[in-house]
């Protein structure tokens, strides 16, 4: 795919797009996929598989799931939060390029949620004792919950039924590519098409059987070669280090905002802890509301090496908690 011009200079450090990631991840392939619609150019910085991630964390406050991006001294964590802030700062071409934005959001809660569940569930159960301990306990307990090696177990007893489930999501998909058309939408790519490939991409390379399951649903197959035909944007790689000084010489950019009809009644200043619904043993991050709305709430928290921190999380899948 050819590359765009951006609309906000990349020489400028607070505007350089850097993403904390792995190859291997699917969610981080969900990102380099959305700035390969976008045509942006960007900074890799490769991050463990299991933690601890020091240098991630330092940014995050705590939070340690992949993948993160940086600009500056914003960081944005979830896949949601790092959609929403590439369409906002890069708004050609659209992430939602039809009328039903809205809808897309929750189709997402959908590929991103009980779909994506059901795909690591069987990538688990199938690999079974092949894995290694450390990452068996580490995405057991983030996906299993914390009896991990009793749901490993029953996932491997449940592979056939978990396919079955995966099968008639897919049989939705392909019905709907069932016009030739390129993409989810139609001819132009969206974010949903960056949701859901990731999920297939994961499932045909991390299970043993995933590419022969996959082979009787031919309209993905297609669309799933023009997703991988827009690639990742131009990416260089970035050290740890280098991220953490960028932080360090900007200032996060989020002005303060009230949502009067906020149900938790968060306005700028409150001291307060975000966390992931679903229980993955994390620690929860600390800060300073500058914002909340329905979709995202923004903390400032301090670092004493790198200072100023803006720190943003969707609301959609966490949970905040007032402190005091």
């Amino acid at each position: 795919m050819q590359l765009i011009e951006e609309s906000i200079p990349m020489n400028a450090l607070n505007s350089e797009i850097i993403l904390h990631n792995y190859p291997q991840s699917p969610v981080a392939e969900k990102a380099r996929v959305a700035l390969g619609i976008k045509g942006l150019s960007w900074w890799s910085v490769d991050i463990p598989r299991l933690a601890p991630k020091p240098m991630l964390t330092k940014l995050t406050g705590g939070y340690r799931r992949t993948p993160v991006m940086q600009i500056g001294a914003d960081i944005y964590c979830d896949s949601q939060c790092i959609i929403r802030e590439l369409e906002r700062r890069y708004p050609s071409p659209s992430f939602f390029p039809s009328s039903d934005g809205g809808l897309m959001w929750c189709l997402s809660r959908w590929t991103d949620g009980p779909m994506f569940d059901i795909a690591v569930k069987l990538v688990l159960g199938a690999a079974g004792d092949a894995l290694p301990k450390d990452f068996a306990e580490d995405r057991g307990r983030l996906y299993l919950g914390s009896d991990w090696s009793e749901g490993l177990k029953a996932a491997n007893a449940a592979l056939p039924h978990l396919a079955a489930q995966f099968r008639t999501a897919l049989s939705w998909a392909n019905d709907q590519l069932s016009d030739n058309r390129d993409f989810l939408l139609g001819q132009a790519p969206a974010a949903i098409d960056a949701q859901l490939y990731h999920i297939v991409w994961f499932i045909r390379g991390r299970w043993d059987r995933g590419p022969v399951f996959l082979s009787e649903f031919i309209q993905i197959e297609r669309w799933e070669q023009n997703v991988a035909e827009i690639g990742h944007g131009m990416m260089t790689e970035m050290s740890p280090e280098d991220a953490i000084l960028r932080a360090r010489d900007c200032e996060p950019i989020t002005a303060p905002a009230v949502d009067p009809f906020d149900p938790q009644g968060l306005i700028p200043g409150m001291q307060v802890t975000v966390s992931p619904d679903l229980d993955g043993g994390e620690q929860p991050v600390h800060g300073e509301v500058v914002f909340a709305t329905s979709d995202t709430i923004s903390l400032l928290r301090q670092d004493p090496d790198v200072g100023n921190i803006g720190v943003h999380f969707p609301r959609a899948g966490y949970r905040v908690d007032i402190l005091g």
